[in-house]
């Protein structure tokens, strides 16, 4: 059985050190709709705030473990998070998200051409020029954005 796509978001964060929120716990919930029953899941998916991290980060490691998840491969965690932002969020806010992520792991070039595609269209809509992505103008940095998905979600698997 398959774990249900969220997982991958899941996955990044706990790479990244985030802390966990009800986005864990949703996470947790609807792991056990789809199926999976561990005790550790269970646990987690009927915790309520205020979270005290060092046991909810405790409680999801035991739930990885338990359901054999790994997020030690750092490339495959990444590629993941972004096949599963792209599908699941519009254009824009999938390249808010991974332009943040961009940042957030010290400009980790996995990441880099959401950045520049982000700012060529932010400078596009606001400022009618850009310098970031060679090519792209107002009109068709939209086809230029939806072209670097198309080649993203063939990329996933």
């Amino acid at each position: 059985m398959k774990p249900i796509a969220s997982t991958a978001e899941i996955l990044f964060f706990k790479m990244t050190g985030r802390s966990v929120d009800e986005r864990w716990v949703a996470w947790a919930y609807d792991m056990i709709v789809a199926g999976f029953d561990t005790e550790s899941l269970v646990m987690l998916a009927g915790e309520q705030r205020p979270f005290n991290q060092f046991e909810m980060q405790h409680l999801a490691e035991k739930a990885f473990q338990e359901l054999n998840l790994r997020w030690d491969d750092r490339e495959l965690v990444l590629r993941n998070y972004a096949c599963y932002v792209i599908a699941k969020k519009t254009m824009v806010v999938a390249l808010d998200i991974l332009k943040e992520a961009h940042v957030d792991l010290n400009y980790e070039m996995f990441y880099h051409d959401f950045y520049l595609l982000y700012h060529a269209k932010h400078s596009l809509d606001n400022y009618g020029d850009q310098y970031y992505w060679d090519g792209a103008t107002e009109e068709n940095i939209d086809a230029v954005i939806k072209e670097c998905f198309v080649e993203w979600r063939n990329k996933c698997g």
